[in-house]
């Protein structure tokens, strides 16, 4: 059942959305056991990325989301599962763990929100815990909605493993690789917005300072 609504979702978007996939020679060869690390803009984003990689793929998702009983049933049939935010929970951590460990491409939106300016915000460090527990690579990716249904999707190189083990109790170290993989995400957006001949979205001062103030 897995494999049918992944097909007809993915014939779905390739007819709704014109989507050019830039470095499609990053994406690995693996059909699963690895991360994808993407920028978060819209509810569409999962099934995007989705739409464009062969394989079995797991992606937390909002517990309201779950609320809706069709659309819950649709999202768990896609390989979601529901994380409750500010719980402190450790149940989505062992979900993605369990998940890659089993085959699936886990797909995480580092930011841990989605963005309504387009701009990337800070990596939370949730994407590393994960990849350095699991002993999984990360693949970087970023998403660009344009005009008239057109979507470019830019995948950066595989972040091997044993770049991405961690201390856990150090928490330099997790924050020093999230930015690392933070800086990949923003590099991939700039050469979006550069072959578009567009200038990449910037925060306002004030977002800025707010979110350089809750580090």
């Amino acid at each position: 059942m897995y494999l049918f609504f992944r097909k007809l979702l993915s014939i779905f978007f390739h007819i709704r959305y014109r989507i050019n996939v830039m470095h499609p020679e990053n994406i690995p060869s693996l059909k699963g056991g690895y991360i994808i690390a993407c920028n978060h803009q819209r509810y569409a984003d999962p099934p995007m990325v989705a739409a464009v990689i062969r394989g079995k793929f797991s992606f937390m998702a909002k517990e309201e989301l779950f609320r809706n009983p069709f659309f819950g049933w649709l999202i768990r049939r896609c390989g979601a599962f529901p994380v409750v935010r500010g719980s402190g929970d450790d149940a989505p951590i062992r979900d993605s763990i369990n998940a890659v460990e089993k085959g699936r491409i886990l797909v995480i939106f580092p930011e841990g929100t989605r963005s309504k300016d387009g701009t990337i915000g800070r990596m939370k460090s949730g994407v590393v815990l994960i990849a350095s527990q699991a002993g999984v690579p990360v693949l970087p990716a970023c998403i660009r909605y344009g005009d008239k249904g057109a979507v470019d999707i830019n995948f950066g190189e595989l972040i091997p493993a044993d770049k991405l083990k961690i201390d856990e109790n150090d928490r330099r170290s997790m924050r020093t690789i999230s930015k690392r993989l933070g800086d990949s995400m923003l590099s991939l957006q700039k050469e979006i917005y550069d072959a578009a001949g567009l200038p990449v979205p910037v925060k306002e001062k004030k977002e800025q300072a707010e979110e350089n103030g809750s580090e």
